[in-house]
């Protein structure tokens, strides 16, 4: 059975206060917060083993690069990569797609055409306009309704045989939809076009199978799931790897250098140049395995109950929107109450110690659909509480008496 009040233990931070409150935190969708086995793996890295990894003969080394490629395996199998190789440990999401950004500059042509949703993170957005800058492609734009679903219908007639890449979010950040993704994978599979989805959001929540969705390229954060910050992964499938060039040249990427010429090491390692976040690689494994301890499915059921909650209760205040309101959804609340700017809402919930994320949470084309400046977010996680829902529900109140 789940147990909330146990879980709870394992989460040092939620025991401090803020502003003499106990803190309840809610930004969940931003960065999750860590447990302490997570904490303790890197306090056991960098007290007994801390050493460079892939290159030296000696004890700390040898015990470091085990690991980290242990880290590495664990991540396979969590997400049912097919090889362990096809795992490329980065930076984090952003970092992962302007990898692959990076790689098909080399692979695209003046007038060939990518489509990304209208539904992403900026860090979504960015690389491939980048892109387009530099190879004269076309950025074509899957739009979205008033509910902040994707328009499929629209979707599929943007598909043809220009089409050479598709970028989807599993997971809005910004409203908690879930897309419905295997539908594009498919899709744009049958014009011949690669598909990059941004995991972020979805995998706090989601098991992703990237075998079973025959998905091109999958990226993640580990912060986002129970990890450190600084460390994330890009899954590609092997044949796409080995396609793009290395993202930047340096040591380790390579197989032999000569001032005549470089050859390029084999995956993983052709992506992975300089001294990588070894502590952090190895935290993400110890994260991932925290996560499959509760269980993906316990933690969808749970965070759905707190959803649903959330959302019956704000609803009940006078002027209050949401902005989201898909069927399909992950734990994720943006609302906004009358004309009050959100900051004023977030300012005044943190004095009381409740943690929000307030702004356009680098979705600024989803504000400006809506026309809104931004919107307050509640993100919850399987460690909240409806007790800490109730909490938050009588400070929104009591912000709203405050500023109206």
């Amino acid at each position: 059975m789940f147990n909330v009040d146990k879980i709870r233990e394992d989460f040092p931070i939620l025991k401090r206060k803020v502003h003499g409150k106990p803190l309840v935190y809610f930004d969940n969708a931003a960065t999750s917060q860590t447990p302490q086995i997570v904490i303790d793996t890197i306090v056991d890295y960098y007290s007994n083993y801390n050493a460079n990894i892939h290159r030296g003969v000696h004890t700390l080394s040898q015990e470091a690069t085990d690991k980290y490629e242990e880290a590495r395996i664990k991540i396979q199998h969590h997400f049912n990569a097919k090889e362990a190789y096809e795992i490329i440990l980065t930076s984090g999401t952003t970092h992962s797609i302007n990898m692959v950004a990076s790689g098909f500059a080399s692979l695209l042509n003046k007038g060939d055409e990518i489509i990304v949703s209208a539904l992403e993170h900026h860090s979504n957005i960015v690389p491939w306009q980048m892109l387009c800058e530099k190879t004269g492609a076309i950025l074509k734009v899957i739009p979205m309704t008033d509910e902040g679903s994707l328009d499929m219908e629209t979707y599929h007639q943007l598909l043809n045989e220009k089409t050479k890449l598709v970028f989807s979010n599993h997971v809005s950040n910004a409203l908690g939809t879930v897309n419905p993704i295997e539908e594009i994978i498919d899709a744009a599979h049958k014009f011949g076009a690669a598909v990059l989805i941004d995991g972020a959001q979805a995998t706090p929540h989601i098991k992703p199978d990237v075998q079973a969705l025959n998905v091109d390229f999958y990226v993640a954060s580990a912060h986002k799931l129970c990890g450190p910050t600084g460390v994330g992964m890009l899954y590609g499938k092997q044949e796409w790897l080995e396609k793009l060039p290395p993202y930047q040249g340096g040591g380790e990427m390579i197989a032999t250098v000569s001032f005549e010429k470089t050859t390029y090491a084999g995956l993983p390692h052709k992506f992975e140049a300089g001294t990588p976040n070894i502590c952090g690689g190895i935290a993400f494994g110890a994260a991932i395995d925290y996560m499959n301890s509760v269980g993906f499915d316990t933690i969808a059921a749970y965070e759905n109950e707190l959803l649903e909650y959330g959302t019956s209760e704000l609803l009940k205040i006078d002027g209050l929107k949401i902005y989201g309101t898909s069927a399909e959804k992950t734990a994720v609340i943006s609302f906004n109450i009358d004309a009050i700017h959100p900051y004023d809402i977030g300012a005044i919930l943190d004095k009381l110690g409740i943690a929000v994320r307030t702004g356009h949470h680098c979705a600024q084309p989803i504000m400006d659909y809506y026309q809104i400046p931004g919107t307050i977010r509640a993100s919850f996680s399987f460690y909240n509480t409806k007790e800490e829902i109730d909490i938050f529900i009588a400070g929104v109140k009591r912000a709203k008496m405050m500023l109206s």
